[in-house]
């Protein structure tokens, strides 16, 4: 299993790397998967049945084989869609049904869709979505089969009840504002934020409250299980935390800058304005007062998320910060990719034999691959190689490296040049999977 990599998407050093910055959620606290997801998906289901959906729904179980990141919801038909980078639909299932082409056609006519109309189709990008999206799944697949409800184009009709899947969506939506659960869920992680901290500065920055994040943080680096001795307390590994930053707000305007009281995990009234105090915790503020308070600018940070879009995105266009995206899933990707790669190559010149790759592209899951689409990039993907810096599957991988370090990624032919030589363009090969220090340059086509 590949567990120890770095991908670098440009050339990077991280001798000019000053700060390092942390999400928490699936960063710093890798969840136990699929453990964690089934609890958040039982919370998920046993809040709407609580709120009046029929009790029939408890029958339903988590699977992890069917949910994958970067699907998009249609509020208006309640599909679930895996897309291209441009919008286009590779594969669209109604609940569980997987649709025929012809069956596509008549929902989107131009199998395309417009990924900006935010009002209608909603990305799922977080490893928080997964049981969302399978709960989506559920709801259609229950509503369907239902004989007390009538199907309609864009909802359910039971007597003079109209459910929507817009309405449901937004249900879904209002029960995930309820989650947040134990720590047992939690893996340990090692305390290598020691070595960092000991090069550059380091702060967290979370839109988890102060009293979960509290309970998160204390046993990670507090009191990790099996270790009899004590830890320092956990607010000393950084020179900075602030909670409730409400991302992807906090890269732009942001909020009002508080500080929290320690003992009560209340906010302190008024506005903090003074300078950095080593050991406070602040809630709300901007990238712009992490840069001021740490006396950091721009390139000189480093800030590892899952969230392509509320981590990733956002820090990296509006404040030109250095980015890690942390991707749990690379393990298994790079699992089938290597298993399967012989397959892939051969239908890169006999793609009349779409079946093969498509029974390859299931072995991912049941909606296939995270990344890829056959031989075409998803959405996911696309976004990965514009925004993310860096990417692996924890930010631990970074302990493997010097922090000296420079990446250095292949050069990427343009597609004229490809034309011309061909024999460059083709994707590199497979590193040596038994070698858990490699690092591979990733092409951006």
């Amino acid at each position: 299993m590949i567990d120890d990599s770095l991908t670098e998407r440009l050339n990077h050093s991280l001798a000019n790397i000053k700060c390092y910055g942390f999400d928490m959620d699936y960063t710093l606290a890798i969840y136990k998967s699929p453990e964690y997801e089934g609890l958040c998906f039982e919370l998920l289901r046993d809040r709407l049945v609580s709120v009046g959906y029929p009790h029939e729904l408890l029958r339903y179980s988590y699977d992890p084989n069917f949910p994958t990141r970067g699907l998009v919801y249609d509020s208006s038909y309640g599909n679930l869609l895996k897309v291209d980078s441009h919008g286009n639909i590779l594969v669209c299932a109604h609940g569980f049904i997987y649709l025929t082409g012809a069956e596509i056609l008549h929902y989107y006519p131009t199998r395309f869709i417009q990924r900006d109309d935010t009002e209608r189709f909603y990305i799922l990008n977080t490893l928080f979505n997964l049981s969302e999206t399978y709960l989506y799944a559920c709801l259609v697949d229950f509503f369907t089969g239902c004989s007390r409800y009538k199907n309609c184009q864009q909802g359910f009709k039971h007597g003079d009840l109209f459910m929507s899947y817009k309405s449901m969506f937004q249900d879904v939506r209002d029960a995930m504002n309820y989650l947040h659960d134990t720590v047992k869920y939690v893996l340990y992680i090692l305390d290598s934020l020691n070595r960092i901290k000991n090069v550059a500065k380091v702060f967290l920055a979370t839109n988890s409250d102060y009293n979960y994040t509290e309970g998160i943080m204390k046993y990670l680096l507090e009191s990790p299980p099996g270790s009899k001795n004590p830890k320092k307390l956990w607010r000393s590994y950084f020179d900075l935390v602030v909670v409730d930053t409400r991302k992807p707000l906090f890269f732009a305007e942001g909020t009002v800058l508080r500080q929290v009281d320690t003992n009560t995990g209340k906010l302190r009234i008024g506005t903090y304005t003074g300078d950095l105090q080593h050991g406070t915790v602040y809630s709300g503020g901007s990238s712009d007062l992490v840069c001021d308070l740490l006396d950091v600018r721009g390139k000189e940070i480093l800030y590892v998320g899952d969230h392509i879009f509320g981590d990733i995105l956002k820090s990296k266009k509006r404040q030109g910060w250095k980015t890690f995206l942390v991707v749990p899933e690379l393990a298994k990707e790079l699992q089938v990719w290597t298993e399967k790669n012989g397959m892939f190559q051969e239908l890169r010149q006999l793609d009349v034999y779409l079946s093969e790759l498509h029974n390859m592209d299931l072995c991912y899951g049941k909606m296939g691959s995270l990344l890829r689409y056959g031989c075409t990039k998803t959405l996911f993907a696309s976004q990965l190689l514009r925004y993310a810096d860096l990417y692996a599957a924890s930010c631990l991988n970074l302990i493997n490296y010097p922090l000296t370090y420079l990446f250095s990624a292949s050069s990427v032919l343009m597609p004229h040049e490809s034309a011309v030589s061909p024999h460059l363009s083709q994707d590199p090969p497979i590193p040596d999977l038994s070698d858990n220090n490699f690092f591979t340059p990733t092409l951006k086509v």
